[in-house]
C-alpha cells in the first residue's frame, strides 16, 4: 500500500504547520500528515518547520527566544493569506493539540520531526514521546529527524517507537547503516532512490520508505511505481489522484 502523508499538513493550499493545514489534508483524504517540532522559550513544544518565525508569520526571530503566550498572539498564516481560516487556525499549534485532532477526529498517521540539527533542544524527545503516549497515538506516530542522535535517544526512551531516518544526497549504504541503526524507515529525498539497488536493499531489511517531498505527479508515479511506503507531499489531493490512477488504492491505509 502507498500511503499519502501531507507535508506539514495540505501545505500547497493552506499555511505550513497549522491546524488549517492538517484538517485541510484530512478533508483532502490523506493518510497522514508530517510535522516539525521546536521547543519555546518556557518549554512547549510547538509545530514549525524553521528555527525562525520570519518566513511563515508576522514577526520575527527564534522560537526559542519566545513564550509560547508570545506566540500564540502572531498570525502564521504568511504563506497563504488568501486561504479562508479562522484566525486560530493559523496560529503556531501545540503538538499535543495537533495529537489530539489526530487521534479524536481522523484515522490518519503522524511522522513527528525533530528539529534538532541546528539547537538541540535538551528535553525535546522525552517531551515528544510524553505527549504521544498521553494522547494515546504511539502506534499512529513515526518518529524522524536529520539529527540521528535523536532518533537514537528516542529508541531509548521508547524501545516500541517506530523511527526513521531523514538524509538527503550521495551517503553510501544507508539501507545497511539503517539496519544496524535498528529504525523502522528511511527518510531519503526523492531522487535518493535512484541510487543503486536501493529498494531492493531496503526491502532486504524489512525497511519502509517514506520518501519527501513529492510534488510533481511525475515524481509521484516514479515513487510509488518504485514501492515506497509513503510519499510525503505538499499536494495530497494530487498524489491520491495519481495513486488512484496507478491502482494502488487499498481500503486500509491508516498504518504506519
Amino acid at each position: 500500500m502507498v500511503k499519502v502523508w501531507g507535508h506539514r499538513g495540505a501545505s500547497g493550499y493552506a499555511p505550513e504547520n497549522t491546524m488549517a493545514s492538517y484538517e485541510l489534508a484530512a478533508k483532502m483524504g490523506a493518510d497522514g500528515i508530517e510535522l516539525d517540532v521546536q521547543l519555546t522559550k518556557d518549554g512547549s513544544v510547538v509545530v514549525c518547520h524553521d528555527e525562525t518565525i520570519d518566513r511563515t508569520s508576522d514577526h520575527k526571530g527564534f522560537i526559542k527566544d519566545y513564550t509560547l503566550q508570545e506566540l500564540r498572539a502572531m498570525d502564521f498564516g504568511k504563506l497563504h493569506p488568501e486561504y479562508d481560516a479562522p484566525a486560530e487556525k493559523k496560529r503556531i499549534p501545540l503538538l499535543e493539540e495537533v495529537l489530539k485532532f489526530v487521534h479524536d477526529d481522523t484515522d490518519m498517521v503522524i511522522n513527528i520531526e525533530l528539529k534538532t540539527g541546528v539547537f538541540f533542544y535538551p528535553g525535546i524527545e522525552e517531551a515528544t514521546v510524553h505527549m504521544v503516549h498521553q494522547s494515546g497515538m504511539q502506534d499512529r506516530v513515526i518518529y524522524s529527524s536529520f539529527n540521528h542522535y535523536s532518533v537514537r535517544k528516542i529508541q531509548k526512551i521508547d524501545s516500541k517507537a517506530k523511527t526513521g531516518l531523514l538524509y538527503e544526497d550521495g551517503f553510501m549504504d544507508v539501507p545497511q547503516y539503517g539496519h544496524l541503526m535498528g529504525v523502522s524507515a528511511l527518510h531519503p529525498s526523492g531522487y535518493c532512490l535512484q541510487y543503486p539497488h536501493y529498494m531492493e536493499d531496503c526491502r532486504r531489511y524489512g525497511l519502509d520508505v517514506n520518501v519527501w517531498t513529492v510534488n510533481r505527479p511525475e515524481d509521484m508515479v516514479l515513487c510509488m511505481g518504485a514501492g515506497v511506503n509513503a510519499v510525503i507531499t505538499n499536494y495530497p489531493d494530487k498524489a491520491i489522484e495519481v495513486r488512484k490512477e496507478l491502482g494502488l488504492d487499498k481500503e486500509e491505509t491508516a498504518k504506519v
